[in-house]
């Protein structure tokens, strides 16, 4: 899907289009500073071009020098994610700042193979759904509830509230083994670099961890996600 001038950017920025990658003419408006100090805060993939290049992509032949280029996956409502599933039961996954496509189509990937009831990911400072995510998720994305939301820590405290158990995931909780998963949980899953934020962190119920018995003490996030989530099913499904 292309999007063309400030207007159409302007209202894609606010809603929950993701954007794969913005250009923009060299000798822009200054008016486009706020869009372009927004797309480069958000880590889309940014590009200065002659406006020939423009020209060329453009339909409406009016793009006011900036074209985007954004996915047709259409997001989930939250309420659709917090529905039980058709055992009654809820296993929800919150993306605190996951900004690599490949950890999030692994995810997308994980969340359909252990049945979750969806995915929930903040509407800015992450990654949305691109078409390398629905690529790496091996079109899972099809069949995965993925909701945008402004706040996950209100979601958090949401979920609380409705009795469903929130976990952290981080290098220094507890013992992933000695937690029980058989209740309706929440996963929290922290960005690559930063992990869980400290505030979302303290308003889990429970912070978790992996056993860490080799030399490098970190896991991909998706490959944590994944160890986990199939903790908990292996202990719903055996108890």
């Amino acid at each position: 899907m292309i999007l063309e001038g400030r207007n159409a950017l302007n209202e894609a920025l606010k809603g929950n289009v993701t954007l794969e990658k913005v250009l923009v003419q060299t000798d822009h408006s200054p008016s486009l500073g706020r869009i372009i100090a927004e797309i480069k805060e958000r880590k889309v993939k940014l590009s200065y071009v002659d406006k020939s290049v423009l020209d060329k992509y453009s339909e409406t032949k009016s793009h006011q020098g900036v074209i985007a280029f954004a996915t047709d996956f259409q997001y989930s409502e939250l309420e659709e994610v917090l529905c039980p599933n058709a055992e009654g039961k809820r296993l929800i996954i919150i993306l605190d700042g996951i900004e690599d496509p490949h950890n999030l189509g692994s995810i997308v990937r994980i969340a359909d193979s252990v049945n979750a009831n969806g995915i929930i990911i903040p509407r800015h400072r992450s990654c949305g759904v691109t078409d390398t995510v629905v690529k790496v998720s091996a079109g899972a994305t099809a069949y995965v509830k993925i909701a945008k939301v402004a706040n996950i820590n209100d979601i958090i405290r949401q979920l609380k509230d409705m009795g469903v158990w929130v976990f952290a995931a981080d290098m220094n909780g507890q013992s992933l083994y000695k937690s029980d998963l058989t209740g309706d949980m929440a996963l929290v899953v922290g960005g690559e670099g930063s992990g869980v934020h400290s505030l979302t962190s303290k308003l889990a119920d429970a912070v978790i961890s992996l056993p860490q018995l080799g030399r490098i003490n970190s896991l991909n996030a998706a490959v944590a996600a994944g160890a986990i989530l199939y903790e908990a099913i292996r202990q719903r499904t055996t108890k």
